[in-house]
């Protein structure tokens, strides 16, 4: 008995500290004015594409007035580190803080947020999100501005039917496409589908392969390889992004290239990645999270896709085409239209905005 009064008295000494610290953390935040504003940007996992994205997000933000340390504004970030549970706990978490506004990157966080607010105790923008009609938060894709009240957003489907015809065109021959995903991410399947699409209507065999993290993808990789994949697709899986170093090794040492719709280091050891300029699209959804910040009214938002307003991306390196298995080609009108082409001389960029 005196043992659990200890421990009852020690949690109430831990909450009451804990308040007493976000109190005065709070007073430190306060403008001039007395005005306060808190946002927290959470994003899934730790990879080149959400960092672009948050980078892009957190520059309109700056530039609309809204920068960290300046004006009362704090900004927080958070991340899941890829795993389910973790997201699911940090979104409860924020949306009982008391934020003004919560930002997430991917679609895993958008899902966790928009799970855990479901009454709309917290005003959500998402962002970095392939086809969030997909993603069972209640948006309607033949109704934009059916979406609820306190949640609105922006998504980003790359092109995977011209990443396939572009594989084609360095490879005529090519008819084994490998990709492994991770089935418990929404994002992922539709990527996978419409991959499955476009690569029947090529005459392409898609193998595939499952990994529900990171450990898993390694033997994801070297299973689709071992039946014979010609080139290994990436789409937009999170998985996946994170553990891309991986993938790029394990292909490399088959001498079978890799191909995505998810822009990076252009000499990281890709073939070539078409899409978008993620930093770009985190920029849209940063002007949008400070509109709403300003008093827009969400209700009025339509949830619109971004893919015809940002510019399409490629980065092609051609180092990579020396020892692969096939005799894979960079025709010169491709590399004409490259932003980005990594030879044995170093990065070449084409084009402003390029990375």
């Amino acid at each position: 008995m005196v043992y659990a009064f200890k421990r009852l008295a020690l949690g109430f000494a831990l909450i009451t500290l804990a308040s007493v610290i976000l109190l005065l953390a709070d007073v430190d935040r306060r403008s001039a004015d007395g005005r306060t504003i808190r946002l927290a940007i959470m994003q899934h996992v730790e990879s080149t594409l959400m960092e672009d994205g948050v980078r892009g997000v957190m520059e309109s933000l700056a530039a609309r007035g809204y920068r960290h340390g300046e004006r009362g504004v704090t900004i927080e970030r958070f991340n899941a580190q890829g795993d389910m549970a973790t997201s699911a706990a940090i979104a409860s978490q924020l949306v009982g803080a008391g934020y003004d506004l919560v930002i997430t990157s991917s679609t895993p966080s958008m899902q966790a947020v928009a799970n855990a607010n479901k009454e709309g105790r917290a005003r959500h923008v998402f962002a970095l999100v392939a086809d969030p009609f997909a993603a069972g938060v209640g948006l309607d894709r033949a109704q934009p501005l059916q979406h609820p009240a306190h949640l609105v957003g922006q998504g980003s489907f790359p092109p995977v039917d011209t990443s396939f015809e572009y594989a084609r065109r360095l490879l005529p021959s090519l008819t084994r496409v490998g990709v492994a995903w991770n089935p418990s991410e929404s994002n992922s399947l539709a990527f996978v589908q419409r991959g499955r699409a476009v690569a029947a209507k090529m005459g392409i065999t898609l193998l595939e392969a499952n990994a529900d993290s990171t450990a898993a993808v390694g033997d994801a990789i070297a299973s689709l390889i071992a039946r014979e994949a010609q080139a290994i697709w990436v789409g937009g899986d999170n998985t996946l992004a994170a553990a891309i170093d991986s993938v790029i090794a394990i292909a490399r040492r088959n001498r079978v290239p890799i191909f995505t719709v998810l822009p990076g280091p252009p000499d990281r050891g890709t073939l070539f990645d078409t899409g978008f300029d993620f930093v770009e699209v985190g920029r849209r959804t940063g002007q949008l999270a400070a509109d709403v910040l300003e008093g827009a009214d969400m209700t009025k938002i339509p949830i619109v896709d971004v893919g015809d307003l940002v510019q399409p991306f490629l980065s092609v390196n051609t180092t990579v085409l020396d020892g692969l298995r096939d005799k894979w080609h960079v025709p010169d009108d491709l590399l004409a239209t490259a932003n980005v082409v990594v030879d044995k001389t170093g990065v070449h960029r084409r084009a402003a905005g390029g990375r």
